[in-house]
């Protein structure tokens, strides 16, 4: 019946402030406020695992990872910080796992998946010199009998992890990281982790849509050219998202 109860406890959603208390009280070394704290947050571990399936590692061992990292968020929350725990924690249990991932070697992709890429890499540099100029997406789904979907899944795919502790530049000989340039350009880095933890929910189009919008500057009649659709259809999933987004960012 212990079990049972504790299984059922773990299902239950504590609220913010809640969640803070237990914090407070872990990080006084409470090991079971610590221990209730990972108990509840295990949906949040997996959500974050799901983005790594599928790439030659074992869920479980992925998992184990990301529960790390989730400890690693109790014991660092700062709460004097407005801002929910899941914001921060989010990043921290990623962050662990491309950890574990680089350590062990280049991030693994499926075969099919990385055979997808190989493909896609091939045909684009045929496009590109025989239209002596980058290819769309839908040019080359149509080549390969793809879709455009799928395309962009198998070239996300095939890109490596950034490291935020990755040297960018060199500064009279102290190196600069991604983690310093984010932590000088302001305040509001836990907006920006929301923001990017709402972005990445969205489906692979989506994503490159608002990458080709708001990072790239192009027109809606430029967006639906690459991808292939009206710009009637653009409008109508840049509403969409943005609905998406907002909603995310409110809860």
């Amino acid at each position: 019946m212990d079990v049972y109860l504790k299984q059922q406890k773990a299902k239950e959603q504590l609220t913010d402030k809640q969640v803070k208390t237990y914090i407070q009280l872990s990080q006084n070394g409470d090991k079971e406020a610590r221990d209730i704290l990972v108990e509840r947050n295990v949906r949040l571990v997996w959500s974050v695992v799901q983005r790594f399936i599928n790439r030659g590692y074992d869920p479980d061992d992925l998992f184990q990872i990301g529960c790390i990292g989730l400890i690693k968020s109790i014991d660092k929350f700062d709460l004097s910080y407005d801002v929910r725990f899941s914001t921060y924690a989010v990043p921290m249990i990623i962050g662990e796992i491309q950890r574990f991932i680089r350590d062990d070697g280049s991030l693994k992709v499926s075969r099919s998946l990385k055979e997808t890429a190989n493909k896609v890499r091939k045909k684009k540099e045929e496009l590109t010199k025989e239209l002596n100029r980058v290819p769309t997406i839908q040019e080359i789904a149509k080549e390969l009998e793809l879709s455009p979907e799928d395309i962009v899944h198998a070239e996300e795919a095939a890109k490596l992890p950034h490291s935020i502790h990755e040297t960018v530049f060199e500064n009279d000989g102290d190196p600069i990281t991604l983690l310093d340039q984010i932590a000088e350009q302001d305040d509001n880095w836990f907006d920006k982790l929301a923001l990017q933890e709402a972005i990445q929910s969205l489906g692979e189009r989506e994503r490159l849509i608002v990458y080709l919008r708001f990072y790239k500057d192009q027109t809606q009649s430029e967006v639906s050219e690459r991808l292939g659709i009206s710009q009637v259809q653009v409008s109508r999933l840049e509403k969409k998202i943005l609905a998406s987004i907002k909603e995310q960012l409110e809860k």
